[in-house]
């Protein structure tokens, strides 16, 4: 039964885009230009488009009854496939739009856990995929069983398919607990992970997808994870060592990429991935300057760093692609608004020495300056004041040592153990 569960795939399919354009969302410059990238990274060829604009959505199609029999004569011009749609439908919706159109219809979230699914390589990312996809697929189980309604109707004869269908709910149910369950555990041995590199400074890149993370981390640290020219082509945490010339190194992290309206259930899947950014001791908001909304990819990272409750983490804005921007004003208009912004190239290497010098100046606010005093004998607290921090001074008496230094003003609680007593300076 599980492969009726499964969400279905669009790999190789035709397809036409649908967008319905309430009061409130930004404009696209090309309008269903990310439903097209979209629709292309899973595997779709685009054959048309429908787009409308409305108050509210209608209760029962979203469109307007006037536009579904002009987008049900467009899928038969064009042969479609698959009609995709750039918003949320609820299942009655779908319902509605499947008996008109005599198609596939999907919307936006389900397009987005087929993208995931497709690219999910790692057992946590798998795991991860597979819960968002069920938690989707239970309120529109009763879609899933069309197939029944070929069966001849009458009494009698609806009792099967009725008790099937509460089986399968069942066994969906039960398949979320169990993978709720692993993916629990795999977020505690995360959190013991980060929380065990806590001995070092910490960055992790943030943004919106395929606006080059993967390449500035590269770029940055010398590392070979992989890069492709697509949206979501990393959706599992790496983390590389990145020596910041003349201040020392950090642990670099690059993690999955945002995009407007991410499905909750994706969000709430992947917290153990996003785990790195939340432990984080700055952020690196990467954007990509190239795009024609950028602005709009801007806030829309902004506000999902908002739902995982990050958004007030220290954060750097990084304008990376400043090689393919043929009109330099752009760059100068960004940064007119932005003005504390760093405009690089992962590409070229154009702006990296800048971004390092940023980094290092932002991570140095964190230290405060300290006495520390200990045994003299302790030389594993010595050596850690060494490794973390800048010793200034030393003052010997009567078997302890008094050091004068600068740390970051996390690394402070570790140091109150052992027989180490950090003093206020006077």
């Amino acid at each position: 039964m599980y492969e009726l569960r499964r969400i279905e795939r669009v790999a190789a399919e035709s397809a036409i885009l649908v967008g319905v354009f309430l009061p409130g969302r930004a404009p696209e410059r090309v309008p269903l230009q990310e439903l097209e990238g979209l629709a292309t990274t899973a595997g779709c060829r685009v054959v048309g488009y429908v787009t409308q604009r409305r108050d509210a959505p209608d209760a029962a199609t979203y469109l307007g009854s006037g536009k579904v029999e002009e987008l049900a004569a467009l899928v038969a011009k064009t042969q479609a496939d698959v009609v995709i749609f750039d918003n949320d439908l609820s299942p009655g919706q779908v319902r509605n739009l499947e008996k008109a159109l005599g198609v596939k219809v999907i919307d936006r979230t389900e397009l987005i856990l087929d993208i995931f699914a497709g690219r999910a390589q790692t057992h946590e990312a798998r795991l991860a995929v597979e819960l968002a996809q069920l938690e989707y697929a239970m309120p529109r189980l009763k879609r899933m069983w069309t197939h029944l309604s070929r069966l001849r109707k009458g009494v009698g004869l609806r009792g099967p398919g009725e008790t099937q269908l509460e089986e399968d709910r069942r066994l969906v149910e039960n398949r979320i607990k169990e993978l709720r369950r692993k993916l629990r555990a795999i977020e505690r041995r995360k959190q013991r992970e980060v929380a065990a590199r806590r001995d070092h400074m910490t960055v992790s890149l943030v943004g919106y997808t395929n606006v080059g993370k993967s390449t500035l981390l590269n770029a940055l640290t010398g590392a070979d994870v992989f890069v492709q020219d697509a949206l979501f082509a990393t959706l599992d945490t790496r983390t590389r060592r990145w020596d910041i010339p003349g201040w020392g190194h950090v642990l670099l992290s690059d993690t999955v990429g945002f995009i407007r309206d991410l499905p909750h259930h994706l969000i709430a899947s992947f917290k153990a991935t996003l785990e790195e950014a939340r432990q984080a001791d700055l952020l690196l908001h990467v954007a990509d300057g190239s795009n024609p909304d950028v602005y709009e990819q801007i806030s829309a990272a902004f506000r999902v760093l908002e739902e995982i409750r990050i958004e007030k983490k220290d954060t750097l804005l990084v304008i990376n692609k400043i090689d393919a921007l043929a009109d330099r004003a752009r760059l100068e208009g960004l940064l007119g608004r932005y003005p504390h912004a760093i405009p690089v190239s992962a590409k070229t290497g154009e702006g990296l020495f800048q971004l390092a010098a940023a980094v290092a100046d932002a991570l140095s606010k964190t230290f405060v300056d300290v006495d520390v005093e200990m045994g003299v004998d302790n030389g594993q607290a010595m050596a850690y004041l060494a490794q973390h921090g800048q010793v200034l001074s030393k003052k010997f008496l009567d078997g302890r040592v008094i050091v004068h230094c600068r740390i970051p003003r996390g690394f402070l609680g570790r140091m109150a153990k052992d027989g180490v007593q950090v003093l206020a300076r006077q």
